[in-house]
């Protein structure tokens, strides 16, 4: 089980975008974001075209090994699409306009790391990892009734 990187304390939610450290909360990445040390990007990996290649890809091939930690599930995903919180905070056309700015940038980490200041896409973002999290800690409770 991981812990919170800053305060050693919470099981981290999040990971900062610029060096991947993991964190609890808003207030952890506050203390954080003063020191953080942003990691150098990999070096892009060039796409294959589509003439060159007739095998289907998956979300596995854009994945490094580090991020198979934070991949959620499509079962869980849908859960956002139910969520009437979620189409509530939609609703707003300063989050959508947030959201289409972080879609369009070039640098879609620098484009996070300015949403993240936006109390409304926090709010968003924490509604988001809450529906996920409640229905995998609702699957693991079912798991645990089987035994």
């Amino acid at each position: 089980m991981q812990i919170c990187n800053v305060c050693s304390d919470q099981t981290p939610k999040y990971r900062c975008p610029a060096c991947k450290i993991r964190y609890c909360s808003l207030g952890c990445y506050k203390r954080h974001k003063d020191t953080c040390l942003p990691v150098k990007q990999p070096a892009p990996i060039t796409p294959v075209t589509a003439a060159s290649s007739t095998e289907p890809w998956s979300v596995e091939d854009l994945l490094h090994e580090d991020d198979y930690i934070d991949k959620v599930p499509l079962q869980r995903l849908q859960l956002l699409g139910q969520s009437e919180g979620l189409k509530d905070l939609l609703c707003n056309p300063h989050l959508r306009q947030l959201l289409q700015s972080i879609d369009n940038a070039d640098s879609k980490q620098d484009a996070m790391k300015a949403a993240m200041q936006e109390p409304l896409f926090i709010e968003f973002s924490d509604q988001c990892l809450k529906i996920v999290e409640n229905e995998e800690k609702a699957l693991g409770s079912r798991d645990g009734d089987d035994l």
